[in-house]
């Protein structure tokens, strides 16, 4: 019952509650966004439990939604989309119990964009019909361009129509490529459908349109990423967007760009995706986020524009580790993406909650405050060494996993990316020395407070997260491994062994 149900479910609920958010008295709005999102975390965690790691689509619903058009209502989630949802779930009550203390006009609004957000990401995730999947993707864009450009910082505007066009143009290049595939397809088979598997099953003999094709999804896939050059619009929309704005920005619609690459560039077109020209193009491109987003990362003054190259590096790897294509480096990618999520988030709502006290985010303004804010301190240490991937800490495993299986594909380009940890580690531990541990110099920062309950509240889940997937990974490996082991020999047929009878998927499953 709870199959045919939870991820329609996870679908209406936030969309629903969004409107009777909007609807309510201000005093109000707060405590009610934060039981809906709450509830929808609650309805997601039996996926966890009930998901069976076999490498195909689960909790399948498949409705005619315009028949005339081929067009379904066809959702499901596998073992790459599950962590995804249940990433969605897990930071959206943490961003909006994080914005109570900032958000004070208009939060009604600011709330409903929230869930209704929320829907957006979701439905991005578990499409199985591809103009679904396009509602959905600009649904999301939709509320994120409001919360930037309503709740932002001084340049808001700026920053949200950069975001909001950037966005944009790749997703209606999109949109020509996915009726190009619906066309091809009704016309090879008889049957026009936008659903998934329809259009997979008929993505051959494009011939030279082919190319074309693939740079459509690539270039809205890479926008979104984002992937070098292409990633200006970030910086901007971190900067000015609120806490909550910058933690969704980065915790999850980043990750829609290399879910993109994962479900459907790489599927539809592995022709093009595998040539070696685009092959070469993609590392190269990788190569220079990771080591480039570092450096750049390494002379900003502005702790929050800081993080927001440091996304431009960690997304690096997990396309480098994608396109590496071994079961390893695809199992460490969507690490990545997951731990990207929980420890630059966590960073981010950091830097708002001291912004709260000190207002402002330039490093220079801090020093010392070890003294004065402990817990915060202590905190923000072990979340950066997350960051950096320390062993023991989530993101270890990530990168650990990315370098090892890209290392058979790519060695010299892999050898190249370990700098970019090198290069980690020298921006954020000494900004974290600038921030906490240098003399206390600037009397304002003599009465700051410490985390409050709330705060402790936002930040304790995110610790755990840290801890539990760096410490014990395998139940998340073990879960995605099927999927990651079916795509790669989607691709490369032949190239992945089976696992042995009996043997329990470890860290980077079986032998390649």
């Amino acid at each position: 019952m709870y199959a045919r149900w939870v991820l329609t479910a996870l679908l209406a609920w936030p969309l629903i509650t969004g409107v009777v958010v909007l609807l309510l008295p201000a005093r109000l709005a707060k405590y009610v966004a934060l039981a809906a999102s709450v509830i929808e975390f609650a309805i997601s965690v039996p996926l966890w439990w009930t998901f069976v790691p076999d490498g195909g689509m689960q909790f399948i619903v498949d409705h005619a939604w315009i028949a005339a058009w081929g067009i379904h209502y066809t959702v499901g989630v596998d073992g790459i989309s599950l962590f995804l949802v249940l990433l969605t779930t897990f930071l959206m009550p943490l961003s909006i119990l994080g914005s109570w203390s900032y958000i004070t006009k208009r939060e009604g609004g600011f709330y409903a964009l929230l869930l209704v957000l929320t829907t957006g990401m979701i439905g991005v995730f578990v499409s199985l019909d591809l103009f679904l999947f396009y509602v959905m993707w600009e649904v999301m864009l939709i509320p994120m361009y409001f919360i930037i450009g309503v709740w932002g910082g001084d340049n808001r505007l700026y920053a949200a129509i950069k975001f909001f066009i950037y966005t944009f143009l790749g997703s209606l290049l999109m949109l020509v490529a996915i009726i190009v595939l619906y066309v091809h397809a009704g016309r090879a088979t008889g049957v026009y459908s936008f659903a998934y598997a329809h259009l997979l099953s008929n993505a051959k003999d494009l011939g030279p349109v082919a190319w074309w094709l693939f740079g459509a999804f690539f270039l809205a896939f890479a926008i979104k990423v984002p992937l070098f050059p292409l990633h200006t619009w970030l910086p901007d929309a971190h900067v000015e967007a609120p806490t909550a704005g910058s933690v969704i920005l980065a915790g999850i619609l980043l990750k829609m760009g290399t879910y993109g690459f994962l479900r459907f560039a790489l599927p539809f077109f592995p022709a093009v995706a595998l040539s070696q020209t685009v092959q070469l193009v993609i590392v190269i491109l990788s190569l220079i986020g990771i080591i480039y987003g570092g450096l750049v990362a390494m002379v900003q003054p502005d702790f929050k524009k800081l993080i927001a190259y440091s996304s431009v590096a960690h997304l690096g790897f997990v396309m480098l580790g994608i396109w590496a294509l071994t079961l390893q480096s695809v199992q460490g990618a969507l690490l990545v993406m997951i731990n990207h999520g929980i420890s630059t988030g966590a960073l981010f709502f950091l830097v708002g909650m001291i912004y709260e006290r000190r207002h402002s985010r330039l490093i220079a303004a801090y020093g010392g405050i070890a003294r004065v804010v402990p817990l915060f301190a202590a905190i923000l240490t072990m979340v950066s060494l997350s960051s950096i991937a320390l062993p023991g800490t989530n993101g270890f495993v990530g990168e650990f996993l990315v370098l090892i299986g890209a290392f058979r594909t790519y060695p010299l380009a892999t050898a190249l990316a370990t700098s970019g940890v090198i290069v980690a580690a020298a921006y954020l531990l000494t900004a974290l020395q600038r921030v906490i541990y240098n003399p206390l110099t600037q009397h304002e920062n003599e009465n700051l407070t410490d985390l409050t309950p709330r705060e402790i509240a936002v930040l304790v889940p995110l610790l755990v997260g840290i801890l539990w997937i760096g410490i014990y990974p395998k139940p998340l490996l073990r879960r995605m491994e099927p999927s990651a082991r079916a795509l790669i020999e989607q691709l490369k047929p032949g190239t992945v062994q089976a696992p042995p009878a009996g043997a329990g998927a470890g860290a980077g499953g079986g032998q390649q």
